[in-house]
Order: structure tokens, then sequence, then C-alpha cells
């Protein structure tokens, strides 16, 4: 465990984040940039959560659904398009 003081929430949100994960060994860094790998803890407690949001989100009548405008944000509209035309 490191040593080092963790930066305030205030200062840089991102890194404190990362280095909460990376401290309570949640996940690691993958060998690939900008990756991380997820490790048994940091899954398991993924899968708690997903699994409580699903109950709420059931017993209230919502269901699971995947939204492709989320893609075509994320790409651009003519890419986008291009995938979708072919």
């Amino acid at each position: 465990m490191s040593d080092q003081k963790l930066p305030t929430r205030a200062e840089d949100f991102s890194e404190w984040y990362n280095q909460v994960v990376l401290r309570a060994e949640l996940a690691d860094y993958a060998p690939v940039r900008g990756c991380m790998i997820v490790r048994p803890y940091g899954w398991a407690l993924w899968e708690n959560i997903t699994a409580a949001l699903d109950s709420r989100f059931t017993a209230t009548g919502h269901g699971k659904i995947a939204r492709r405008r989320i893609f075509a944000r994320a790409c651009g509209r003519d890419a986008w398009r291009r995938r979708r035309a072919g």
C-alpha cells in the first residue's frame, strides 16, 4: 500500500478515484494504455451493485435496454450511419 497522501476529491476527483480503486485492490492497470483489469473483489462489488439496482428497477416495472444512440454520439453521426448502412 502506498504511503503517499491521497489528493482530495475537490482537488482532483479523477486521480482520487483511481488511487482509491488501486489501493483497495479493486482493479489494476492493464498492459494496454488506458485500460484497467477488474480484480475479484472489484468484480464481486460490481455484481452486487448491479444486482441491487436491477432488483430496484424491476420492482418499479422498468426493464433493461441498450440504446444505439450512445454509440452514435460517441463516434459521430457519420460513422454511425456508415456502420448502420453496412
